[in-house]
């Protein structure tokens, strides 16, 4: 091993030790909740300048321990458990998901894909998949993430660095898709709003970011592919898999049976994306957006539907799977895996409890708000040039990342600082897009305020059961790093190419 390697593995190792000496995620939830009142009560008093950019007015962070507030917090507790989102997709998700488990389909499916993928291309297989899962929302977090997991540890390697690999796709390049998605209209429609702050008229293309996101899923793929092969596995190599072997997925050859049984689930499977196809590309369908007509809307029917969907196109080809194969022999079977699924969300469902509270309270306070519109005036005042900007952007927005999750509520609140401000100085609202997609992507893999990234520890104690929220940082730690400097210096040299960004997106702001 060289010198190098040898200096990465201890400071990982250091990392990981600092790490796991954490609280589990459920009482550090709690404690965070905890500190978010106290600060609430000590700036409460305090007049800041930070205006809001959407209200204009002064931003004044809410004392949460005052009797109105606690009456509300405790009045609303069952609300803000149950309005937790991530909570239902994991949930409703997982009971398809476990079907097709515990019928075979998806062990077979990932035998008879190991059979024709060669070895050598098993991760960055892995990795674009995860990237395209963006295009079903959090979909990723609950399917691509756990089997990259099954899959390498039926493909005989260590499933913890086939579980990051993925997380590394799904989360980490989450603005980095080839296949256009919900986001890409959300956070265009910020974009635009403040750059109309300057000039009324402009109007930019949902898909403005559309070449550069494309482009950035290669970039992607091949850092993580050199890091899972060359970092992240060998620094595993001595770690044991000491996990239930009931739960670990089998290993033994796929017979006449379950190859019969597989193609009549894909058959299902095939025939129930063909009617959602059809469903979907009919005049007037009602899957569209009512108001503009477009299917890749957030509140088009088919992009609220996404977690149904899984659920159907998983627990049907799971049941026709179980039955045909003989896994399934009754309807109680079928319950029994769903059950069995479940159980192993409890752990999840504890901690989502008191995540959901702290997120509740992080926002009433108005700290992350604070926080955002802060950053945001102190990196404008530098005054540096474009370039510099960009690059303090994306590390400025990676920073808040870890401690405000959502992509939207950010764009939203430092949009109408940022786009403006580079408007003047020549820079194009699209370019200034891409270096937040770029800071809001790296640093999701490491933040455990991440509301899915207690999930993926879970997923981790399948295998390695004293897997902690230090193993899975350290574990990430070098995606994160890697990805921050490549892909910031891949939109530099991007930005000084002259390269279109999207679709009918500008190089040059037109000043005037």
């Amino acid at each position: 091993m060289s010198e190098s390697s040898s200096l990465l593995n201890r400071m990982l190792d250091k990392v990981e030790k600092v790490g796991n000496k954490l609280p589990d995620p459920a009482v550090m939830f709690f404690g965070l909740l905890i500190i978010v009142w106290v600060f609430s009560f000590l700036l409460s008093g305090i007049e800041f300048d930070a205006k809001h950019p959407l209200t204009g007015e002064n931003v004044q962070v809410t004392n949460l321990l005052s009797g109105a507030e606690m009456a509300d917090f405790l009045a609303n507790m069952v609300n803000t458990f149950m309005g937790f989102a991530p909570l239902g997709v994991v949930l409703v998700a997982m009971l398809g998901v476990g079907v097709a488990e515990r019928s075979g389909f998806i062990n077979v499916a990932i035998k008879l894909m190991l059979n024709v993928t060669p070895k050598v291309l098993l991760t960055p297989v892995l990795i674009l998949i995860a990237i395209v899962s963006h295009t079903a929302v959090d979909a990723g977090y609950v399917l691509v993430i756990p089997l990259g997991g099954v899959i390498y540890y039926a493909a005989g390697r260590h499933p913890l660095a086939g579980i990051a690999a993925a997380f590394a796709g799904v989360s980490g390049g989450f603005s980095a898709n080839f296949v256009p998605s919900a986001i890409d209209p959300l956070l265009q429609g910020f974009t635009q709003s403040a750059a109309q702050i300057l000039d009324p008229q402009i109007q930019l293309n949902p898909l403005n970011n559309y070449f550069f996101t494309a482009a950035s899923s290669i970039i992607v793929v091949l850092v993580g592919w050199y890091l899972t092969d060359r970092v992240i596995e060998p620094r595993l190599s001595k770690t044991p898999i000491d996990g239930d072997q009931e739960d670990m997925p089998a290993l033994d050859d796929v017979t006449p049976r379950d190859r019969k049984a597989f193609l009549l689930g894909v058959l299902t499977m095939v025939v129930g994306l063909g009617l959602l196809a059809w469903a979907s590309l009919t005049e007037n369908t009602p899957l569209a957006d009512p108001v503009t007509g477009e299917l890749a809307s957030f509140s088009a029917p088919l992009m609220q539907m996404i977690v149904p969907l899984i659920f159907l196109l998983f627990i049907l080809p799971g049941i026709v799977h179980g039955y045909v194969s003989g896994n399934f022999t009754n309807s109680q079977d079928v319950i029994g895996a769903m059950t069995k699924s479940m159980e192993g969300m409890a752990y999840y469902m504890v901690m989502a409890f008191f995540c959901a509270l702290f997120i509740k309270a992080f926002g009433d306070s108005n700290l992350g708000i604070l926080l955002s519109i802060k950053g945001a005036t102190f990196l404008s005042s530098l005054q540096l040039s474009g370039g510099v900007t960009m690059v303090g952007i994306i590390l400025l927005v990676a920073f808040i990342n870890l401690f405000v999750g959502s992509a939207s509520a950010k764009w939203a609140l430092i949009s109408p600082i940022f786009v403006p401000m580079l408007m003047q100085l020549g820079y194009s609202p699209d370019l200034t897009q891409a270096a937040y997609r770029v800071g809001d992507s790296t640093s999701n893999i490491i933040t455990p305020l991440l509301p899915y990234f207690p999930l993926v520890v879970l997923y981790c104690q399948r295998y390695v059961k004293n897997t902690g929220i230090g193993s899975l940082v350290a574990l990430m730690l070098p995606f994160t790093v890697s990805l921050l400097v490549i892909w910031s210096a891949f939109l530099v040299l991007y930005w000084i190419a002259g390269i279109p960004l999207g679709i009918q997106a500008n190089y040059i702001y037109p000043a005037g």
